[in-house]
């Protein structure tokens, strides 16, 4: 069948050695997840690109985008199972990719009736995570794996720049255009600041209308959007359902703590938005209640906000979160005793490395020493500790490894 090859496509390296050892595999669905335009779509692309230079027949490949002509129109199952017998190959192995699959009800029974089959490698998108509730969970326990699509890192963003052939400048200026700007590979085609934000706003309202409208009963638009703003304001703070309900309740709006758990959940499914737990440290307990939120792309602050400057503390946290996200690993704030470290995070092989993050700490010796306590309170292990901060002098202090955030990124570093 005809689908479209484009040779405008950064190869985002890191999202494709995920899945390259899934490519021919037929036994599990690869399900790419993310926030409706990070680039799911052209990961699926340069993953045709790549079985083709690898010798496989275009005839083998089956695409379909259901969010555009001619396949829009396919929303049923019995739609979805026909245009897949109609364009299969008889002999061989097919390779199919449904993109925005959660459009097509009841796409489950379908997917896994092909699975079964046994010659089908199966690769679906979807803009959030509904995709995953429901009987995709239950029917496909351990036949499908999920791969979480974000917007451009800030290694990813620099190199974009220079596939389309924008300059590019000094470390310090690219991260702050970044903050601005955010990751969405199609705003960086965009030459001016109103087009970039205009876009996002777009993207919101898209989101809003496709991923959050459709799946959950909204009796007031503005009540969520209010609640979306303040999640989105205080990105990286610690906070809480019933911190959220009281500070609305100060303003003359009472809110049900049901109707703020519902709707931060949808922003979580929407992929706007993603929680990040705490740890304490000692216990080695997670803290019931109170947690950080982080937003998968930092435009979506600066599209629903006027106000252009840049708080660095959430904004770099934000960076390093996203970043770490998407190398696997997991990832908590830590408590210890009174103080805080900004993250834990944990490898697939079960390592853990101790992150601090800071604007800088050659303000004084008493900013120094702040951002410093907590990883040096860390005494009951031996991995690595991290203090990221923008300072281009770096320090020695105590084992613990003073890094520049732009350069270790930029060098798509691993903690």
């Amino acid at each position: 069948m005809e689908f479209e090859i484009r040779n405008d496509l950064y190869p985002r390296e890191k999202y494709l050695e995920k899945i390259r050892g899934f490519y021919h595999e037929c036994e599990v669905i690869k399900v790419l997840t993310g926030v409706r335009r990070c680039g799911k779509s052209s990961i699926m692309n340069l993953i045709i690109q790549e079985l083709l230079s690898g010798g496989v027949n275009r005839e083998n490949i089956l695409y379909f985008n259901l969010d555009k002509k001619p396949f829009d129109t396919v929303v049923s199952s019995e739609k979805l199972d026909e245009i897949i017998e109609k364009n299969k190959v008889a002999s061989g192995k097919n390779y199919l990719f449904i993109d925005e699959i959660q459009n097509v009800k009841g796409f489950e029974k379908v997917i896994n009736a092909w699975r079964e089959e046994g010659n089908f490698s199966i690769f679906i998108t979807g803009s959030n995570s509904y995709l995953l509730s429901g009987e995709l969970v239950t029917k496909l326990t351990g036949r499908y794996i999920e791969f979480n699509i974000l917007p451009l890192s800030f290694d990813e963003y620099l190199n974009v720049k220079k596939f389309f052939g924008k300059q590019v400048s000094d470390d310090s200026t690219e991260l702050r255009n970044y903050i601005y700007e955010g990751g969405f590979p199609y705003v960086l085609k965009l030459n001016s600041m109103n087009d970039k934000r205009r876009y996002v706003q777009n993207l919101i309202d898209e989101i809003y209308e496709k991923d959050v409208k459709k799946r959950l009963k909204i009796r007031h638009r503005s009540v969520f959007e209010s609640i979306m703003k303040y999640i989105v304001n205080n990105f990286g703070a610690t906070t809480s359902i019933q911190n959220i309900v009281d500070d609305f309740a100060k303003n003359g709006v009472n809110i049900k703590r049901e109707t703020v758990n519902r709707y931060i959940e949808a922003l979580e499914s929407a992929k706007i938005i993603m929680s990040c737990s705490r740890f304490d440290m000692k216990s080695r307990k997670s803290l019931a209640g109170e947690k950080k939120f982080y937003l998968s792309d930092l435009s979506f602050y600066y599209a629903l906000n006027t106000d252009n400057r840049i708080n660095y503390g959430p904004a770099l946290e934000n960076i390093v979160y996203t970043y770490a996200l998407g190398l696997d690993y997991s990832i908590s704030v830590g408590r210890i005793g009174k103080l805080e470290c900004d993250f834990i995070l944990r490898d697939n092989e079960m390592n853990y490395s101790y992150i601090q993050v800071a604007y800088t700490i050659l303000e004084s010796r008493e900013t120094e020493d702040r951002e410093y306590r907590s990883l040096e309170n860390i005494t009951w292990d031996n991995y690595p500790r991290y203090l990221l901060t923008m300072d281009n002098l770096i320090q020695k202090r105590n084992g613990i490894i003073h890094c520049n955030i732009a350069e270790f990124i930029k060098e798509n570093r691993k903690f």
